[in-house]
């Protein structure tokens, strides 16, 4: 599997407006995400809820090979069971502990379905994770995500270091206030970037 192929065939790139109107369809082949980049996206970029991004073919540029929104966020560890405050603050000093730690979320990712098996998903979450450990101007301890509740998105996320927050998915429905017989949609997973830095 090519784990290089954003960085030796692609540019990164806002996502917005002007750039879905001169760019060919993109879709992820879901239909929630595939909304969200062509008719949400540039409106959460200008209300400054999240910011949008996509990787581009360099040999045609109208082709987006995958899409990302970033935004602020943060773990709240007053309300979570016992374990789960210790697995989620592993790492952290004794003496730092906090009622929430910063994080960044991952509030969408998606990859072009002509463009699958190629690793291109692991690489984006690498393209994620490098410049908010790197560059990011503020604290960010964590990244987070609300990760669709099925098998393959779980099990894309926790390959890629991510952990689930809550042990079961009954534990996640209390701690959320949900109803024990509704469908959990999401998942919450995190990853903890001091884990690149031991």
């Amino acid at each position: 599997m090519d784990t290089t192929f954003l960085a030796t065939n692609c540019f990164h790139s806002p996502l917005n407006n002007e750039v879905i109107a001169a760019c060919q369809l993109f879709s992820c082949g879901d239909k929630d995400l595939d909304d969200f980049f062509h008719n949400d996206a540039d409106n959460f970029n200008k209300q400054l809820m999240g910011k949008s991004f996509c990787f581009r073919l360099e040999k045609d540029p109208t082709v987006i090979v995958c899409a990302y929104t970033l935004a602020t966020s943060s773990i709240d560890a007053r309300h979570l069971p016992r374990s789960r405050r210790d697995k989620l603050t592993k790492y952290v000093p004794h003496e730092k502990t906090l009622s929430s730690y910063p994080s960044a979320l991952i509030g969408r990712l998606g990859v072009n379905v002509n463009f699958r098996g190629k690793g291109i998903g692991t690489e984006l979450i690498e393209n994620i994770i490098k410049p908010i450990l790197e560059n990011f101007s503020i604290g960010c301890r964590y990244i987070t995500v609300d990760a669709y509740n099925n098998p393959f998105v779980l099990k894309f996320y926790e390959t890629n270091g991510f952990k689930s927050l809550f042990s079961s998915e009954e534990q996640e429905k209390e701690h959320i206030g949900q109803s024990p017989d509704r469908e959990l949609k999401t998942r919450m997973m995190f990853f903890d970037l001091i884990r690149l830095r031991l």
